[in-house]
């Protein structure tokens, strides 16, 4: 790619960005189950959790603090949780995703309940912090999800699994 014109290389770009729309497309039936599943909990009083490390973390965090001021929610209903906490959101810190056991501490920190929904965030699928908060969240008895972009077996203690497959 770094022998081509820009004009070439955001050709390519936008290509590769067409096919994103295509794979979430795919998966709209896995996300309305989910959806439907959250907004009985919301109702009952429960909130959503984002889990993530990296890139995949920052955009839970990210989203989670749009809410309160694009849809009026209260700060607590949706919320981000990061491997590394708040420092990880403007620099890497490597390693923090490795820790199953920080994953689960963050669900009896933040008193993850039945009325609550955790969704994992994890483009390889096998990230040890997102993994250890949604074991941790399932025997809270949360409901759980998970977004990765492979093909993943169903794991016991994710109630949605919702693949969406964009490529390299």
């Amino acid at each position: 790619i770094d022998n081509k014109s820009i004009t070439e290389i955001l050709n390519i770009i936008n290509n590769e960005d067409t096919k994103v729309a295509l794979a979430v497309q795919k998966s709209l039936s896995s996300i309305e189950y989910f959806i439907d599943d959250l907004v009985l909990r919301l109702i009952e009083g429960g909130r959503l959790f984002y889990i993530g490390s990296g890139t995949s973390g920052r955009l839970g965090v990210l989203d989670a603090a749009e809410c309160p001021p694009t849809f009026s929610t209260n700060p607590e209903l949706v919320q981000g949780i990061i491997a590394g906490g708040y420092d990880a959101l403007v620099k890497s810190i490597e390693g923090a995703e490795d820790s199953s056991s920080d994953g689960a501490l963050k669900m009896i920190e933040n008193n993850v309940n039945d009325k609550d929904t955790v969704l994992g965030l994890t483009a390889s699928s096998s990230t040890p912090f997102v993994f250890g908060a949604l074991k941790k969240a399932k025997e809270m008895q949360a409901l759980t999800g998970l977004i990765i972009c492979n093909k993943q077996n169903k794991f016991s203690y994710v109630d949605h699994m919702i693949s969406i497959i964009v490529g390299p």
